[in-house]
């Protein structure tokens, strides 16, 4: 394939705008970065609310989003076949050339890569996440993803920590799998414009508050903190079923003065909670890459932060101060973070942000695993089904079976409606998006692995 080429790429996932984290950020920002290198990109996903049929977004990104409801935590109920009639409509009117999920968690993600290899399309998994192997719940998670990524195309991780837990979980060849961190938008997440004064600390917390983003671990550390340095004061924003334990928390210290609870902050303000702040606080137990704290180490402030999954890969060793999920150790690693305080340029460490992550570099080595799952040669029923058997003694079994009833289900869909009666529709470019013509290929393909 000509690297001149280019894709027409269907984003799927059950995780987009209006709702937002950094799964939502991710497809977003990566597509925008996609179209301004000539490429179609269109997303799909679930209906929110009152939002159903097509949207248009900035640099003309389409958006499907298809007329299913969440089920559960915003996934659509699981339905094997519901949707390949609607999939294979978009697949058809828009004239894709390649899909690409987003998830492990996402349902519609899971159905949308499956239907799209029945049809015979390229596939790629991005996951975002990490997953333990001694609970029930993660245990069936990796069966489902073991399931999907026997027959991917190809998949990204966003961290090494990241591709060591899917190459675990799934099974799937290590050389299939590369990997591209995230970004931020470094232009959005900018310093304050005057330096704040060390007098008094600000840390700022902006999270989910549950569980898996260690809320119960705050309740333990504020308190000692604001013990030990009377100059501190927390912000906290985010919602979630931990929030109860928190507000318990300074109730019971009596911190109504020094912890300010802001709610769930939309992320339009979230860099200007950031910039009230000197350091900024992430509790998580468990995290693929944590986008976060980028764009907490854009906005210049010192990070704190639990070393678990591919968080010490994000940032440099002088940017961020690691500590153990232990309340003792991140108590010992917040003091630490004061006492060097005064040695942290905010400005400075904006300017190593615009240097050391962009989205448009992002999108330049997702371009390269595109041009690389496009040149895998294709596979009939009868070689894809032999990817299933090894899934396990049962289970590659029913998956085979699950498989061959969506090819015969997918020809079925063909001699209904025949693929030249659904109507393709035309492109519209909104502005000339040229591509960047310095092929940088030859030097990332080496680091994507």
């Amino acid at each position: 394939m000509s690297k001149q080429e280019k894709h027409r790429i269907l984003m799927v996932s059950d995780f987009f705008y209006p709702n937002f984290g950094g799964v939502e950020n991710h497809i977003y920002y990566l597509s925008q970065c996609l179209i301004n290198l000539g490429h179609k990109v269109v997303v799909m996903t679930h209906a929110y609310q009152n939002r159903s049929g097509v949207r248009y977004m900035t640099g003309g990104l389409k958006v499907y989003y298809v007329p299913w409801k969440p089920f559960l935590m915003q996934n659509t109920l699981p339905t094997f076949y519901g949707t390949l009639p609607i999939i294979r409509t978009i697949l058809i009117r828009e004239k894709i050339s390649l899909v690409h999920g987003h998830q492990a968690f996402s349902t519609l993600c899971h159905e949308a890569l499956m239907h799209a290899r029945t049809m015979g399309f390229k596939v790629v998994f991005t996951d975002h996440s990490l997953y333990g192997f001694g609970d029930v719940g993660s245990i069936h998670m990796n069966k489902v993803l073991q399931f999907t990524l026997a027959d991917v195309t190809q998949a990204i991780c966003v961290s090494h920590t990241s591709k060591e837990n899917t190459v675990l979980r799934s099974g799937l060849p290590p050389e299939k799998v590369f990997v591209i961190p995230n970004a931020v938008d470094t232009a959005m997440f900018k310093p304050a414009p005057e330096r704040l004064s060390n007098r008094e600390i600000v840390i700022v917390v902006i999270s989910r508050l549950v569980y898996r983003k260690g809320a119960d671990l705050l309740v333990e550390v504020i308190p000692e903190v604001c013990r030990l340095h009377p100059n501190v004061r927390f912000i906290i924003g985010g919602d979630g079923p931990k929030r109860v334990r928190l507000e318990e928390m300074r109730e019971k210290h009596s911190l109504q003065d020094r912890v300010d609870m802001l709610g769930a902050v939309p992320h339009a303000k979230v860099q200007s909670v950031l910039i009230t702040g000197h350091i900024f606080l992430n509790s998580s137990l468990t995290e693929a890459f944590c986008i976060a704290i980028l764009e907490a180490a854009s906005c210049g402030l010192l990070t704190v932060s639990t070393r678990v999954g591919g968080v010490p890969e994000v940032l440099p060793d002088d940017m961020v101060v690691l500590a153990e999920p232990d309340p003792n150790d991140m108590v010992q690693a917040i003091t630490k973070a004061i006492q060097i305080l005064p040695q942290i340029d905010p400005q400075e460490m904006h300017t190593r942000m615009q240097t050391l992550y962009s989205w448009h570099d992002v999108a330049r080595r997702t371009e390269i695993v595109y041009n690389c799952a496009l040149r895998c040669s294709s596979q009939n029923l009868l070689e894809r089904l032999s990817r299933y058997l090894p899934c396990g003694a049962w289970a590659g079994k029913l998956f085979c079976l699950v498989m061959i009833v969506d090819f015969l289900f997918w020809r079925l869909l063909q001699l209904w409606q025949p693929d030249r009666n659904i109507e393709v529709v035309p492109d519209i470019y909104l502005a000339n998006h040229p591509r960047d013509k310095t092929s940088r290929d030859s030097n990332i393909y080496d680091h994507l692995r």
